[in-house]
């Protein structure tokens, strides 16, 4: 599904970051009175009647100094206005419309892209009529809401995800892999792609797409033919480079939507980052296939079982879904590099499986057998069937009597059995229970 992507703007403590939690229905950002406090996490994915969107929280990329802030702020609203698809400006009826509103309102006014604008802390019948004068800024679309309560949202998302447009016809062409290359700025994303693509431009053809666009590079060599999605190559000629943080995450998601494989690279030198578990996060929630490759190994410093050792420290942040392949890379060094392509082609292949309805309850019923589900309120659940389901994603069906009371460590019991009998390193399964 090609990614729809929206922006949470306005001025700091006007709720962005309540809303943004309540959009997502866990508390994944930090809340707190001090404006710039947003700094954990700035994005994910929210789902509305059965339509799914990126939600990115702008609030966490602002600087804390006074003097920079307003610059800042309107550097973001651009930003936010140019990558996203629609907007949620967001302003507060407590305060009023306050000067960095109207800024803020005159830049948004300005551009295509759709507009709702949040009257948020309208709590009571007094503020609904203060905040009257919020049609005042000139745009269409007004809801008022409580980001605390969530009175008036739900009117919001509905004219939200009438934005949406179906699965449009994607341009690219379905059968060739697609391989997105990852990670926070810095890491290495172009050193990659150009050891990878190497010196040989003539038989690499660029697909169209402005610099503006994550370049998408046509590979075909060595019999091995896919596109490479490169967020790396994003420099516009503006002066945008102080704000790549904020840049690149939208940039990320953009291309994780487009891709199949996420080739994530880690920093050697750094370690896993909670930035770089949030895009882990965020792939394998996506269904995307993920190689993780621990770039600059060859600054790292080595002791014996070093890979081995990085590599069970790694898996146990990354837990539950610790079924991915590891590669200990160097870009500049192009060590290991092709071994890159090789493994994310296999987990292509691993994502593309098809197993057959006999296989599967040959192999599964067995390992139930071995270890029933536990009883639950004195029913028995006893499982009798199950099926691959004909999703883009490895998904499994099993049919039991108690879908409902089947509980997380058994779902994982019978997820890691899967990964027993069939190869799918690299790739998120996903399992569900169904009344026969």
């Amino acid at each position: 599904m090609p990614g729809f992507t929206v922006a949470i703007v306005g001025r700091p403590n006007v709720g962005k970051s309540t809303f943004f939690n309540r959009l997502l229905e866990q508390r994944k950002a930090i809340v707190d009175d001090v404006s710039g406090v947003t700094r954990d996490r700035q994005y994910g994915v929210a789902e509305w009647i059965g339509k799914s969107f990126n939600v990115v929280d702008t609030g966490g990329f602002v600087p804390k100094s006074e003097d920079v802030f307003e610059k800042e702020i309107k550097k973001q609203v651009l930003i936010a206005v140019e990558e996203a698809n629609a907007l949620i400006f967001m302003v507060d009826a407590a305060t009023g419309i306050t000067d960095l509103d109207e800024a803020m309102a005159d830049v948004l006014r300005r551009s295509s892209k759709p507009v709702l604008l949040a009257v948020n802390k309208v709590d009571n019948h007094d503020r609904l009529l203060e905040a009257t004068e919020f049609y005042g800024l000139g745009f269409d679309n007004i809801f008022f809401i409580s980001s605390m309560t969530g009175s008036g949202s739900g009117e919001l998302l509905d004219m939200l995800v009438s934005l949406i447009e179906d699965d449009s016809a994607k341009a690219l062409d379905e059968s060739i892999p697609k391989f997105a290359i990852m990670g926070q700025p810095n890491v290495g994303k172009s050193s990659l792609l150009n050891a990878l693509v190497g010196q040989e431009r003539t038989i690499v053809s660029e697909i169209a797409g402005t610099t503006r666009d994550t370049i998408h590079t046509h590979y075909n060599l060595f019999q091995k033919e896919f596109v490479l999605i490169d967020t790396a190559g994003i420099r516009r000629k503006t002066k945008v480079h102080e704000d790549l943080e904020f840049y690149s995450v939208i940039r990320a998601i953009k291309a994780m939507d487009e891709a199949d494989i996420c080739l994530l690279m880690l920093d050697a030198t750094k370690g896993i980052t909670a930035q770089d578990l949030n895009l882990f996060g965020l792939a394998a929630k996506k269904g995307k296939g993920i190689v993780l490759l621990v770039n600059k190994w060859d600054l790292a410093e080595k002791e014996t079982n070093t890979a081995r050792d990085y590599e069970k420290e790694l898996k146990k942040r990354i837990a539950p879904f610790t079924d991915v392949p590891v590669l200990f890379i160097s870009a500049k060094e192009k060590t290991r590099i092709f071994r890159v392509i090789e493994e994310a082609l296999e987990v292509y292949t691993n994502r593309q499986q098809k197993i057959s309805t006999s296989q599967l309850n040959d192999l599964m019923l067995k390992s139930i057998e071995a270890y029933h589900p536990p009883v639950v309120r004195g029913n028995p659940i006893r499982i009798k069937f199950v099926t691959q389901l004909p999703t883009h994603v490895p998904s499994f069906a099993f049919f039991c009597n108690y879908p409902e009371d089947v509980k997380e460590p058994y779902r994982n019991y019978l997820e890691n059995q899967l990964r027993e009998h069939f190869n799918f390193k690299g790739v998120p399964v996903r399992i569900f229970f169904r009344k026969k």
